[in-house]
């Protein structure tokens, strides 16, 4: 009754609105309602639906086989706050000029985000959870959070609380929620049920602080592993890491093998780490559930994707950051139920990355694209997924942490190279190359394999355009400029020197 009731009182509104208003509600009843979910440190192996069998992902399996799973789908930058940059704005971390150590994101370049510009285009928008980026004026400018340009906000600053209870946006959800990611999932079923009577499509934004360290899950949900033992990587291990850069285990990453009990309590870590995925499962599958309630399941897109991976142990590293499979490539699944190839179990082998979300949602709400994205719309790639193709190659930045493990490198859908300028001492500069079409595990470097040295060549190429572009679309703040010297491959260390004071 009470849905009735709402779709009456929308037709009534429409019968007596005027002409031009009954267009622009004949436009936002055409548009779909979308719902961008994003989880924080989530690697492809937590999930059944990219082929894990220790693990219970119910919600988002169904999402999957409802949708079109990507599987080459890459973090241009593989840490929060710069790849969440890059996702609000489509543009490469060093034209977003906003990571860790350098700088918040200018309001320029948050004015061109995808919140702002389907709030603009009429969509309501609200964002909850880790945003992970403050908005300031100018490069030096106080930052604050842009909670003003949503309709409705469950976000928080910094890393946020898995305690619901010490996020004050989502503090009302304490009581029957007290773990975030429910309650985030609970304010998600809130936005969507309260716009679904509106004339107006919606936005909905949710940014999970799940899996991120460090871990604490749900309680409520404790039974899940318990006792489980979980089937290592083939790439398990130190031994499986022998073969990378020097540079690369100068981190933190590397230290993290041991620190956080991956070569001694593999296990008792993995069931911490999955059972917090399970909490964003069940919240995803209270979104889904709204949604049904709410009566527009049949014009609501659904994205789900995280901000970088996990190297849990694989070749004996933990964390992220580093350019390596588990860390840089991610899970993807986008759901548009209005599409012919949804519920076919298909899966899209084309390179995509986390620069191309802002163009594929302005994509979906029929929303001009400014120019200047690094970013491309997927939704050719639900047309095609098997043969489209939007990119030939994507970057992989990390100028984040200690100077030796600065790195840059080129993938592609078969192919990856990457470069460690860092001399002087014990270093040399490295490069790595590894054939992820035959390789996915990253375990042989073919750098200095002979028969494929026309491949490297190609590669070096690639990457030498990659490094040309950073020179001359770096933002001169933040000290991103400086890098596009360091990368440079035909420059000696000598000539270097100076870009890495």
């Amino acid at each position: 009754m009470k849905r009735f009731l709402s779709s009456f009182t929308v037709i009534f509104s429409l019968l007596c609105a005027s002409p031009i208003s009954l267009r622009a509600a004949d436009e936002n009843l055409k548009r779909p309602n979308i719902v961008f979910l994003l989880a924080d440190d989530q690697a492809t192996y937590s999930l059944g639906c990219y082929g894990n069998p220790d693990v219970k992902t119910p919600n988002l399996d169904a999402l999957a086989a409802d949708g079109i799973v990507f599987d080459h789908h890459y973090d241009t930058t593989a840490i929060c706050m710069a790849s969440r940059a890059s996702i609000l704005t489509g543009k490469l971390e060093y034209k977003t000029g906003c990571n860790f150590e350098h700088g918040p994101l200018i309001r320029d370049s948050w004015e061109k985000s995808y919140p702002v510009l389907l709030r603009e285009a009429g969509y309501r928008t609200a964002f909850a959870g880790k945003i992970g980026i403050e908005v300031a004026e100018a490069p030096e400018g106080k930052s604050e959070l842009p909670k003003s340009d949503f309709d409705a906000w469950g976000a928080g600053p910094g890393q946020t609380n898995y305690q619901t209870a010490k996020n004050p946006s989502i503090a009302k959800y304490a009581e029957e929620f007290p773990h975030s990611s429910r309650a985030y999932g609970a304010f998600g079923r809130d936005f969507i049920l309260e716009s679904a009577g509106k004339a107006a499509p919606f936005c909905l934004s949710i940014s999970f602080k799940a899996p991120h360290m460090p871990d604490t899950p749900d309680p409520a949900f404790d039974e899940i592993y318990a006792g489980m033992t979980f089937a290592k990587p083939a790439n398990f291990g130190r031994e499986h890491g022998n073969h990378f850069s020097q540079q690369s285990r100068q981190g933190r990453q590397y230290e993290r093998f041991f620190s956080w009990g991956y070569a001694d309590r593999y296990d008792e870590v993995m069931a911490r780490y999955h059972q917090l995925v399970y909490g964003i499962d069940v919240a995803v599958g209270m979104i889904r559930d709204a949604i049904e309630e709410a009566g527009i399941a049949d014009n609501t897109v659904i994205l789900y994707t995280s901000d970088n991976g996990f190297l849990c142990g694989s070749h004996g590293y933990g964390s992220k950051v580093l350019p390596y499979e588990e860390s840089s490539r991610v899970p993807l699944v986008v759901f548009d139920p209005r599409h012919e190839n949804m519920g076919k179990g298909l899966r899209c082998q084309a390179l995509t990355g986390n620069i191309d979300f802002t163009p594929t949602l302005l994509d979906f709400a029929d929303v001009s694209v400014p120019e200047g994205l690094d970013g491309k719309s997927l939704l050719p790639l639900l047309d095609d997924p098997e043969n489209g193709a939007i990119h030939d190659a994507l970057p992989l930045i990390n100028v984040w942490g200690p100077k030796e493990v600065h790195s840059f490198g080129v993938v592609t859908k078969d192919w990856k190279y990457v470069y460690w300028p860092w001399s002087g001492g014990d270093f040399e500069p490295a490069e790595e190359l590894y054939h992820l079409g035959e390789d996915p595990l990253e375990l042989v470097n073919y750098v200095a394999d002979t028969s494929k040295q026309e491949v490297l060549v190609r590669l070096r190429k690639t990457y030498d355009e990659a490094v040309k572009h950073w020179q001359s679309e770096a933002v001169d703040f933040h000290d991103y400029r400086r890098f596009g010297t360091l990368f440079d491959r035909t420059l000696s260390w000598k000539e270097k020197k100076d870009a890495v004071k």
